[in-house]
């Protein structure tokens, strides 16, 4: 078999298509959870905190940087900074959209029927062979 024909069996399973279908939905939704951290929650936060925008908090560790620069003008003036208020934003993101997923998959697990019992002698026939054996 040619590795191109093994290559054209490999994408034919179905699930290599649902993975790749996965991961272009999973994409499109870490945008929408991205927005709405960044467009409805935090501006939320900020206001509860008096206004504070956390996506630019940082912190100089190294280089001349003014107080009250923005984070990207200290970026670019070469100065080391630890952003600690993008790792807020990431960690929002990461809970809301796990939080989403755990509820995804919740639902989907409610709606699933309950899986089969194994085929398999029922536990009346286990106890009568079991009886039979003793008797014997």
């Amino acid at each position: 078999m040619s590795m191109m024909s093994e290559f054209k069996e490999f994408i034919a399973k179905g699930n290599v298509l649902d993975l790749a279908v996965g991961v272009i939905i999973g994409a499109a939704f870490g945008k929408i959870v991205t927005s709405l951290t960044d467009d409805l929650i935090m501006p939320v936060v900020g206001r509860i905190f008096g206004g504070l925008d956390f996506s630019s908090k940082y912190m100089v560790l190294s280089g001349d940087v003014a107080p009250g620069t923005p984070l990207d003008a200290a970026r670019k003036a070469g100065a080391n900074v630890l952003a600690y208020g993008s790792f807020v934003t990431a960690v929002i993101n990461f809970l809301i959209m796990a939080f989403v997923i755990f509820q995804i998959v919740r639902a989907a697990n409610k709606a699933m029927p309950p899986a089969a019992a194994p085929a398999g002698p029922s536990e009346v026939d286990l106890l009568t062979e079991i009886r039979d054996s003793l008797k014997k």
